[in-house]
C-alpha cells in the first residue's frame, strides 16, 4: 500500500513547483522576467487568492483585497494577470493538468490488473487532494460562481475524472473482476465519495480518520460493492 508520504515525493505539488507551472503556462503573458522572482511572487498570489476565497469567496474578492493580503502593489498584481477571470484560469487549469497528469498515467504493474488499478486511482485521487487541499476546496466550493467558461472548464475536468473511473471499471468487467451494470452511473456515484475527503474532511478529522484510513476505507467499500464479496 501506497503512503500519502511515497506519494508526495513522488509529486512535487508544492506552490512553488505549482506556480512555475503555471509560469511556464503563462510565460508570455506574464511581464516579470526573472524566474524564481515570478514563481515567488506568483506563489504569494496564489496562497492569498485561496486564503481569501475561503474566508468569504472568490467572487467576493477584490484586487485590493488582494494587494493588502499580498504586499504587492496593483501594478505588480498586473504584472501577472489583467484580472480576477485570467487569475481563475490559472488556478483551474493547473488543478486539471495535474489530476490529468498524475490520475490518468497509471503505473505498469497495475495497468493490466483491475482491481489494483481501480485501487491505486482512488488512493491517488485522496492523496492528490489531500496534497493540493486549499486547489481542490476552491475549485469545487467556488464553482456555482465560476463565469460560463470556466464553469464548463470545471466540469469538464470532474467529467474527466469519472470517465477515467468509468475505465478502470469497464476493463474490470470485461475481464471478470468486477460485477458492474451501468458503469457509468457507477462511476458517477464514486466520485463523490472521494470529494467527500476534501469537501467534508472536518467530519474525518473529528473521528481522528486520516487521508490512508480514508482512501483504504472507500477501497474497501467500492470493492465489496462490485466485486460481490468483502475485501481481505
Amino acid at each position: 500500500m501506497d503512503r500519502l508520504s511515497t506519494f508526495q515525493a513522488r509529486h512535487d505539488l508544492s506552490t512553488e513547483a505549482l506556480c512555475a507551472r503555471i509560469l511556464a503556462r503563462h510565460r508570455d503573458a506574464i511581464r516579470v522576467k526573472k524566474p524564481h522572482l515570478a514563481t515567488a511572487n506568483l506563489a504569494r498570489i496564489i496562497d492569498a487568492t485561496l486564503k481569501l476565497a475561503n474566508r468569504t469567496s472568490f467572487h467576493s474578492m477584490t484586487l485590493r483585497d488582494l494587494v493588502r493580503e499580498t504586499g504587492l502593489s496593483m501594478g505588480a498584481l498586473y504584472a501577472y494577470f489583467d484580472g480576477k477571470d485570467t487569475l481563475l484560469a490559472m488556478i483551474l487549469d493547473t488543478v486539471s493538468d495535474v489530476v490529468t497528469e498524475i490520475l490518468d498515467q497509471p503505473p505498469a504493474e497495475v495497468v493490466d490488473a483491475p482491481v489494483a488499478r481501480l485501487a491505486w486511482f482512488i488512493r491517488s485521487h485522496v492523496f492528490l487532494s489531500e496534497t493540493m487541499l486549499p486547489w481542490f476546496v476552491f475549485s469545487y466550493m467556488e464553482a456555482k460562481a465560476f463565469p460560463p467558461r470556466e464553469r464548463r472548464k470545471a466540469t469538464a475536468s470532474e467529467q474527466r475524472t469519472e470517465a477515467m473511473i468509468a475505465a478502470a471499471l469497464e476493463a474490470g468487467r470485461d475481464k471478470g473482476c468486477f460485477a458492474v451494470g451501468d458503469i457509468a452511473m457507477t462511476a458517477a456515484l464514486i466520485k463523490p465519495m472521494i470529494q467527500d475527503w476534501y469537501v467534508k474532511r472536518a467530519k474525518y478529522r473529528k473521528r481522528n480518520v486520516g487521508p490512508e484510513a480514508f482512501a483504504e476505507a472507500l477501497i474497501g467499500f467500492v470493492e465489496a460493492s462490485i466485486l460481490g464479496r468483502p475485501r481481505a
